[in-house]
């Protein structure tokens, strides 16, 4: 298991935890990320990454990255 941020691009992984304050849970649940979801790294973008979740593409930043674990 290790954070999302540490990912190639374009491969397909599972989440598998996501950790952070219930608020941080909330937020990152409202935008797809969900245990047990797939997700790929489309692109990295300065300390930004642009993920594929749920058909959608969606910018996270290095530190909501560091709390999705797959």
């Amino acid at each position: 298991m290790m954070p999302l941020v540490y990912a190639d691009i374009g491969q397909i992984q599972i989440i598998k935890k996501i950790g952070g304050s219930p608020d941080i849970k909330k937020h990152l649940e409202d935008m797809g990320f969900t245990v047990g979801g797939e997700i790929s790294v489309v692109n990295s973008i300065g300390d930004n990454l642009i993920v594929k979740v749920k058909e959608s593409r969606v910018a996270v930043s290095s530190e909501l990255a560091k709390k999705i674990m797959i």
